[in-house]
């Protein structure tokens, strides 16, 4: 019988021939918790044989393998349960070092239970066998880094931020064998992320050290490959919003552009809801779809290569929400109203110029849409910092002489440089009637 299943380490404090309880030889046991050391032994004790009152004759001894009385801490003799079952074998260690007798064969509960643990946990982390349904009637993968969830450690074939300092910081692909170059050396993938956690300082081959981070929708917006322009953080959080996603909604957008709110939309509709995602250009459809398969989010997401003006989205009153980020979007107003659901759903309008707002809303109002609303979202940021400021003379009539000073004081300045237009964003809803 294996204790060691339980990860439990058992370490005698004492050294051979030194006493450390009330018999000779009884050392202490400590207890760890990684490490598996088999501790039975069958047949007669190599300590010697028993003599009368269960002593033995041969010499103490307090290593990993001494005899029952003498690592017990009990004195000379063998333990209970030995003298219980008139046995000689060595007692197998239980929790907090405690000498409990079991037979050789016989399988021991809190080892059955640690191995079943190991097992499940073995079985959560190994990658989901192939649905034969197809990857998106597949479970949800649990333990494997994507945009949707968090892991703790870098796997190969993850998608890595690499952080060299304020406002510096680009997209890594993790695979064996790679090398990425940086201004403070070489960062080798095998031996600097493989298996570390994310977070982590690294050291380059310079000397300098940068930090690898987990992606996330935010991080990927700051450092995707642009093949279109694209929504910042700003106008994503308050088309997020303002269209009321949840986990569990189905999203209509187009078009795809280079991916930055379509990462935002699926963290947040996942694990449960989908997007619709229609690109007009071939090779840009097929560079999102290659995208979203890389970062694991591919069963969220459905891209689809069409003019959604004239084909639509390819769903039917299935959509809770809808974007349209296209030159034209008052021409795809019809197709959206059938994507949405019967009982209704929002849809939102992003367009740089007020012609293209106004042409819109005449649309959503022919179509029956109602709650029309147009932003604009302008972020402007201000630095806090502390200032001295000179206290007032208010030249009180009591002190003739009054002491001036300086005090503290928090302030507030605006940024000389400030994010200017983005874009108009129209909502509207679908009518019931």
């Amino acid at each position: 019988m294996d204790n060691g299943r339980m990860g439990y380490e058992a370490r005698p404090r004492a050294a051979s021939g030194e006493s450390s309880g009330p018999g000779a030889g009884g050392g202490s046991v400590t207890v760890g918790c990684l490490r598996q050391r088999p501790t039975l032994r069958s047949g007669p004790p190599a300590g010697g044989v028993r003599g009368p009152r269960g002593r033995r004759s041969g010499p103490p001894r307090a290593a990993f393998g001494a005899p029952a009385g003498e690592r017990s801490g009990r004195g000379p003799g063998p333990s209970r349960a030995a003298r219980r079952r008139g046995r000689g074998r060595s007692p197998s260690r239980g929790l907090c070092g405690v000498s409990t007798e079991r037979r050789a064969r016989k399988p021991s509960l809190f080892g059955a239970v640690a191995a079943a643990a190991a097992a499940a946990r073995n079985h959560v982390r190994s990658p989901p066998a192939p649905n034969p349904a197809g990857p998106r009637a597949a479970s949800v993968e649990i333990f494997i880094m994507s945009f949707v969830k968090y892991e703790e450690l870098i796997k190969e074939g993850d998608t890595a931020i690499i952080f060299l300092g304020h406002g510096s910081m680009f997209p890594v692909q993790v695979q064996h064998g790679a090398q990425t170059q940086t201004k403070y050396g070489v960062i080798r993938h095998s031996a600097h992320l493989i298996g570390q956690p994310y977070g982590s300082r690294v050291t380059c081959s310079k000397g300098g050290w940068v930090y690898v981070l987990h992606p996330t929708p935010e991080l990927w917006t700051l450092n995707l490959p642009h093949r279109t322009q694209i929504l910042y953080s700003t106008d994503i959080s308050i088309i997020t919003m303002m269209l009321e996603l949840k986990p569990g909604s189905i999203v209509c957008e187009s078009g795809t552009g280079s991916g930055s709110l379509s990462h935002a939309i699926i963290r947040t509709v996942a694990p449960t809801g989908h997007l619709h995602t229609v690109e007009f250009h071939q090779q840009r459809a097929q560079k999102a779809e290659e995208e979203f398969r890389e970062h694991r989010v591919d069963r969220w997401v459905t891209v689809r290569n069409q003019d959604v003006c004239k084909n639509g989205f390819g769903v039917s009153h299935v959509a809770d929400a809808v974007f349209l980020d296209i030159p034209s979007p008052w021409e795809a107003i019809g197709h959206a109203k059938d994507a949405l659901k019967v009982e209704g759903g929002r849809l939102c309008s992003f367009s740089p110029c007020i012609e293209q707002v106004q042409r819109t809303c005449q649309a959503l109002a022919e179509h029956g849409f109602i709650e029309v609303t147009t932003l604009e979202i302008l972020l402007r940021e201000y630095n806090v910092r502390t200032a001295n400021l000179p206290l007032p003379d208010l030249g009180g009539a009591l002190d003739p002489l009054p002491v001036l000073g300086e005090a503290q004081f928090k302030i507030g300045v605006p940024l000389k440089e400030t994010v200017g237009h983005t874009g108009y964003l129209t909502f509207a809803s679908k009518s019931l009637f």
